[in-house]
């Protein structure tokens, strides 16, 4: 895959997490059809900006925020996510909110055939 088909894969597969629910960067990796590449996933949604993208929604596998609490970016996410009744306690948001239902260490390590049949 190319790299404008990559970031047009990640744009697209940070849309279709619904407000409310987040996922992380392996997840969203495996949803566009690259797994194992979750650093990719956070460099292209640092250089999209926010542009249009639900960047918010996108967490860390464990459940952390992309930036540290303490951080501006940090608030504005949890801010950003609490607005759609997503619940962040110290610095985490529960695997209950998690599209997969917490499962996106399964799909980051997951052969790419068995994370395209999790879709």
């Amino acid at each position: 895959m190319d790299a404008e088909s990559a970031r047009a894969a990640i744009c697209a597969a940070v849309r279709a997490i619904p407000a409310g629910k987040v996922s992380s960067y392996g997840a969203v990796a495996a949803r566009a059809g690259l797994p194992r590449r979750a650093r990719l996933v956070g460099r292209v949604l640092r250089e999209a900006g926010e542009a249009d993208l639900p960047w918010h929604r996108v967490l860390h596998a464990d459940g952390r925020l992309a930036a540290p609490l303490r951080s501006a970016l940090g608030r504005r996410q949890a801010r950003l996510l609490l607005a759609e009744g997503v619940r962040v306690h110290a610095g985490r948001v529960a695997a209950a909110c998690f599209v997969d239902g917490g499962d996106a260490d399964a799909l980051l390590w997951a052969s790419p055939q068995r994370a395209l049949r999790r879709r």
